[in-house]
């Protein structure tokens, strides 16, 4: 974030009318600092153009639309003079299991979760260069590290979406940049809602199987035990720290969850290392990469 001057810090924040993105915005209006939000419908934004002002800049968006996302960019610098946090928050949720979920609907998925975002982290990260300092923001989930049936085209994008931004982070810190992956798990947005998570046409013969999945998915809407503004404020906290972590699990069901994953993979991975490293041939050389 932009230490130079007090409330000086310029946010770019996708899917800024709901959710994680709203909070976002709405913590940094309160503080002073300047915001582009992206939505689909700009209408939802009133409220903080008529208490804001010039300080927030809307901008008409979806973010599967990648040939847009240069102009998403321009519009912020042009506005507000620069770029300091990049927050690729835009997405949706869907439900459906490997053999219910459509082609259609699984590149759905990656284009609200990967491609997009993509597009946006190419299209600010000149601006970010020059200036030797930015932050980017990729809202991931739980569901970016562990997957479960039925929401395997959702953690397809989000899956992917880790991978290369663990890959970012590598690329672009030696110009000052720095990538943190949010992972929450159940909060209180617009996630689950019933006009806004997407379902596949579902078959019954895996009611036996996701029928829970497909319930707890469809009902949970405001029973979330997540608050997107204490998010709002973690997620701040730990972009000002001097040792920000890559991977910010959100929330006590995903540091749990996580945890608990991370302790089972390392346990199966070391039970299998033997059998694993046998693949070798017998007189290879492992000294390792160096990356």
């Amino acid at each position: 974030m932009n230490e130079h001057a007090p409330n000086s810090t310029i946010w770019l924040i996708t899917g800024a009318s709901s959710g994680f993105g709203r909070a976002l915005t709405v913590a940094a209006l309160r503080r002073g600092e300047k915001v582009a939000g992206t939505a689909r419908h700009l209408e939802r934004f009133a409220d903080l153009v008529n208490e804001y002002g010039d300080q927030f800049l809307p901008i008409e968006h979806d973010i599967r639309d990648r040939d847009m996302a240069a102009s998403v960019v321009d519009q912020t610098i042009r506005q507000f003079g620069g770029l300091d946090v990049l927050v690729n928050n835009a997405g949706v949720g869907q439900v459906g299991t490997a053999e219910e979920v459509t082609d259609a609907q699984l590149l759905g998925m990656l284009a609200q979760h990967i491609l997009g975002p993509a597009a946006m982290v190419r299209a600010a990260l000149p601006t970010m260069r020059a200036n030797n300092h930015g932050a980017i923001v990729q809202m991931s989930s739980q569901g970016g590290r562990r997957s479960f049936p039925a929401v395997g085209s959702y953690s397809a994008g989000k899956f992917a979406l880790e991978g290369w931004s663990e890959a970012l982070a590598g690329e672009v810190a030696p110009f000052g940049i720095r990538v943190l992956i949010v992972e929450p798990s159940r909060f209180r947005t617009g996630f689950n809602r019933s006009d806004v998570l997407q379902l596949a046409e579902e078959n019954a013969t895996y009611d036996a199987v996701v029928g829970n999945v497909r319930a707890d998915m469809t009902t949970s809407d405001g029973q979330q035990e997540g608050d997107p503004a204490r998010a709002a404020e973690i997620i701040r906290r730990v972009l000002t720290a001097d040792n920000m972590p890559l991977r910010l699990p959100l929330g006590t069901e995903a540091a749990h969850s996580l945890a608990t994953l991370y302790e089972t993979q390392l346990t199966n991975t070391r039970a299998i290392a033997e059998l694993s490293a046998s693949a070798d041939f017998p007189d290879a050389s492992h000294a390792g990469r160096g990356f």
